[in-house]
């Protein structure tokens, strides 16, 4: 059995990471951490998971739990997992980090975009970017892998093969996105209360979301240059769910069949990654509950644009669910084992 720890065990990440685990028939969860519910029983913050976990939360000692666990989740805030991190603690677990901490390769953009000083550069180059469709055989061989952001696994997905094979124009991508306010996390904030966001959608972190700088980063691997787009999240009226509907021009005149055709070469074989039949629109409620993200595109010959979509669980592969396809990947395990949830509906 593989010992899991994780820390940040009571955000909506870390409950979610809880509820797949228990699912995971190779998995044992050692440490529910949490600092703001040291000694209570964790079951009492999520009913739930009433007389299904008997375990109190401890500490955020990653140290601690470096000896005890096989593999370490960090659901934690930005800067977390940097200050904690350490060679000792990486010789004894595999370490997988939810946070920003690791996915942009220059500290400069991250300390820019983030507003904190990094404390662990060093590790910068070693850690893994683990969006696993992209980048599975690294991550196999990694210690310290850095869990993709939500937006930017949806949105990487969703346009990632165009840019690749050289079908659209990088500079001419706009990303709209939307997503349910579990994405903004647990923690209280006016902006979340339930009269703020019901009935309303609303755009924020316009021109200045930090998970832009991440998206242009793995868009720019594809294009084999760096690139800048503009992305646009919003908030909207529900508890999961994220949906990506993207723009670029197309560099030549191209058939559906041909776009189809690039989709299916990178994804064909992908249990997590549906490319939807054609004119069917990817919609948040067929994804929810599951690691399952749903593409499609739609042509515009009149603009010479394309339009590319994608929908899927933001607590999920937006965030738990990738994070234990990680883990399946380093331990050698098939990667789908205890994510083959069925979407839930209604």
């Amino acid at each position: 059995m593989i010992r899991a720890g994780i820390i940040g065990a009571t955000g909506y990440a870390g409950g979610e990471l809880v509820r797949l685990l228990l699912g995971h028939k190779e998995t044992e969860i050692v440490w529910y951490g949490s600092r703001s519910y040291v000694d209570k029983k964790y079951a009492s913050v999520y009913q739930n998971m009433f007389q299904i976990v008997d375990a109190a939360c401890l500490d955020d000692n990653m140290e601690e739990l470096a000896k005890q666990a096989d593999v370490i989740f960090t659901a934690t805030p930005q800067g977390f997992c940097a200050s904690m991190i350490n060679e000792e603690i990486l010789s004894q677990a595999k370490v997988i980090d939810l946070s920003a901490d690791f996915r942009i390769k220059d500290v400069k953009i991250y300390e820019e975009w983030y507003k904190i000083e990094h404390k662990a550069p060093q590790y910068l180059d070693e850690a893994v970017y683990g969006l696993c469709e992209l980048n599975r055989e690294k991550v196999k061989k990694a210690r310290l892998v850095a869990n993709p952001g939500c937006y930017p696994t949806c949105s990487t997905l969703s346009i990632y093969p165009l840019v690749k094979e050289g079908l659209i124009d990088p500079a001419t991508i706009i990303i709209d996105a939307k997503s349910g306010t579990s994405g903004a996390g647990r923690g209280a904030k006016v902006d979340n209360l339930y009269c703020e966001v019901n009935e309303n959608i609303k755009a924020y972190g316009v021109a200045g979301h930090r998970h832009t700088p991440e998206i242009e980063e793995q868009l720019g691997y594809a294009a084999g240059e760096p690139l800048v787009l503009n992305f646009t999240p919003h908030l909207v009226p529900m508890n999961r769910g994220i949906l990506i509907t993207a723009y670029a021009s197309l560099k030549k005149e191209v058939t559906y069949e041909e776009v189809k055709a690039v989709y299916d070469k990178y994804y064909e074989k992908e249990q997590f990654v549906r490319v939807l039949d054609k004119d069917v629109c990817p919609q948040t409620k067929w994804v929810e509950g599951s690691n399952y993200v749903d593409v499609n595109f739609k042509i515009d010959p009149r603009t010479k644009r394309i339009i590319m979509m994608g929908a899927m669980d933001n607590l999920v592969k937006g965030a738990a669910g990738q994070a234990v396809q990680n883990m399946n990947l380093l331990f050698g395990l098939n990667e789908a084992t205890g994510l083959q949830q069925v979407p839930m509906f209604p």
